[in-house]
């Protein structure tokens, strides 16, 4: 069985995905619309399908859509094929506003419509590794920073860079954000390139999570400290290591046995690392993360299955984007006293 898919979009992104599909022996790259009319037909001719101007005109000639618009169109693009109940690949994020994206959720739910987000790196396959090991977070810490692209210049860093971490974190942590301390910087326009948001959590985690697209490297990592085990991922460079502690680390334990006075004599006879189980994490880049992401998406269109980033996920991203852009706008300068002490989405509710 195969499945007729529609790429709404050919710029960066939908160059991209049409690529994808079109490689894919199961999917049937039906058409690729957009509003340039020279670079509909330039990419349709490239992937050898039908180059439509109106997303409308595809609804009836698809199964399932991807949606790869600017992400301020991203509701009117989607809206007549949430309507018809086909399935959607929708970029990430979701939408521009939380108002938006609660109404595709909304739109996907009352039309029994599939939506999965393209938080592309949680098919990172650093991601994926880390995700085989039981961790239940308490402090999560998050760079992620890169020089400036000249791309999404429309949004600010916590859109346009900052939200992949705040899925991820999303997807790790439990309980709900409880509060939100947040500082930002704009440098080269209106909106923050800077940004560092402190976010806890119901269960008790701590996430400390900085974006920035004035940075002279590119860096994407993430560390995650729980009490059983450390790990470290570099998503960049799809590295990784799990630390984990072995049954019989006790060290006051230990000091008492060798009958020591100081906890400190300890480091004369026993090696610390022999005390940590360090593993590499063990990282498949045989497929490129866009294609994992696309063949998940037809597992959901031929098969069913779940989507592995849903409406509900993309629409709670892009919720805490926006409450860390308004506690950025909440923040005290020059001496300045705050409305409030941070965002207490406690009091939203």
């Amino acid at each position: 069985m195969s499945c007729r898919v529609a790429v709404i979009g050919a710029g960066r992104m939908g160059k991209l995905h049409a690529r994808v599909l079109n490689d894919m022996t199961d999917v049937e790259l039906v058409c690729v619309v957009d509003i340039n009319q020279a670079t509909a037909k330039a990419v349709a001719k490239q992937r050898g399908c039908k180059a439509l101007f109106d997303p409308a005109e595809a609804v009836d000639m698809v199964d399932a859509a991807v949606i790869a618009v600017p992400t301020v169109k991203h509701l009117e693009a989607a809206r007549p094929f949430l309507e018809a109940g086909k399935s959607l690949l929708i970029e990430k994020p979701l939408a521009d506003t939380a108002a938006a994206a609660k109404e595709l959720l909304d739109l996907a739910q009352t039309h029994n419509a599939s939506v999965q987000v393209g938080h592309t790196e949680r098919f990172n396959p650093a991601v994926l590794s880390m995700q085989k090991y039981d961790i239940h977070p308490k402090f999560i810490e998050a760079h992620r920073i890169s020089p400036f692209t000249f791309r999404s210049a429309d949004i600010g860093v916590v859109f346009d860079m900052m939200i992949h971490d705040l899925d991820l974190v999303l997807m790790m942590a439990s309980g709900g954000v409880d509060r939100i301390d947040a500082v930002g910087v704009n440098v080269l326009g209106r909106h923050e390139d800077i940004c560092n948001a402190r976010l806890s959590f119901g269960d008790g985690c701590v996430a400390n999570v900085t974006a920035s697209r004035l940075a002279i490297k590119t860096e994407r990592k993430m560390r995650i400290f729980s009490e059983n085990a450390y790990v470290s991922v570099d998503y960049g460079r799809k590295l990784g290591i799990v630390v984990t502690k072995e049954a019989n680390l006790d060290l006051i334990q230990m000091a008492r046995t060798m009958d020591l006075d100081d906890l400190a004599e300890l480091a004369e006879s026993v090696d610390y690392r022999s005390l940590l189980k360090i593993e590499e994490l063990t990282i498949d880049e045989s497929v490129e993360p866009l294609r994992r992401q696309a063949e998940a998406f037809r597992r959901t269109v031929i098969e069913g299955a779940p989507p592995v980033v849903s409406a509900a996920d993309g629409f709670a991203a892009v919720q805490l984007a926006t409450d860390i852009v308004q506690a950025v706008k909440d923040h005290p300068w020059d001496g300045q006293e705050s409305t409030r002490k941070g965002l207490d989405i406690l009091d939203r509710n």
